[in-house]
């Protein structure tokens, strides 16, 4: 595993790959853009596409892995990704459709109910129950960080749920899961066995996945401006990874 990159621009990813590979990708700052609130982010022809593209160029070894549900990472990628999993690993839907699923934590009720609690406080404040987990959004009020954070710390002390920051998000999330034991969990089973394992992600979220991704033999990119990151390649934002993706469908149906 590499040591933590200095925060310098890292170099581009290769379109072409010595072996097989199996694709990881998260949703939100990687296939889409950010947005002030989770409903403001849509679907695009272009990114569907793509990802239909290098999922038939892949053989079936690509899968969305985000903090995102089930339910709109395929409203959000079009449908296009059979494997995803979704809420930081926490579900994980397979290739052939069946469901993986850790069992919530009764502790999350509470979180959603302090979290509304805050956005009440807070007006344009958002609150996402997943079930599994509890989210806390400030794109649209960034001045609440310290507070958010605050509040999601001791309620993850109080709780044992698990503190998981983000980019003007924090979530509360059932323990047991998280993007690097979705991507391992993945690359155990047909048909990204014995593939090279590339997980692409933003924030801080994504490097279990890049940490997975190196320790079975592949790689992370990481997406935006540099920071210290496990990822050994970078792109700058989502038009330049919908580029890449493209070059590399390409690139596979020629194979």
């Amino acid at each position: 595993m590499p040591s933590l990159a200095a925060p310098a621009r890292l170099s581009l990813p290769p379109v072409t790959m010595s072996r097989p590979v199996a694709l990881f990708l998260d949703l939100d700052g990687v296939l889409a853009p950010l947005a002030e609130t989770p409903d403001a982010v849509l679907s695009d022809p272009r990114r569907t596409r793509a990802v239909q593209a290098l999922d038939q160029a892949l053989a079936g070894r690509l899968a969305v892995v985000s903090g995102r549900t089930l339910v709109e990472i395929d409203r959000i990628a079009g449908g296009a990704a059979p494997a995803a999993a979704g809420v930081h690993g926490l579900v994980r839907r397979r290739r052939d459709g069946s469901i993986v699923e850790i069992e919530p934590s009764a502790a999350v009720i509470d979180a959603v109910s302090a979290f509304r609690d805050f956005a009440a406080a807070h007006p344009g404040v958002v609150v996402e129950d997943k079930t599994v987990s509890a989210g806390l959004h400030y794109r649209a009020k960034p001045g609440v960080e310290a507070e958010a954070l605050a509040l999601a710390h001791a309620l993850a002390e109080r709780t044992g749920l698990v503190a998981q920051p983000g980019k003007l998000v924090v979530e509360l999330k059932t323990p047991g899961a998280d993007k690097g034991t979705a991507v391992a969990a993945f690359m155990a089973e047909p048909p990204f066995l014995g593939a090279m394992p590339i997980m692409v992600g933003d924030d801080l979220t994504d490097e279990a996945g890049f940490r997975a991704a190196e320790a079975l033999g592949g790689f992370g990119i990481l997406v935006g401006d540099p920071r210290e990151t496990a990822a050994r390649h970078g792109l700058p934002d989502v038009a330049d990874v919908l580029t890449w993706l493209e070059a590399l469908a390409l690139e596979g149906q020629a194979a």
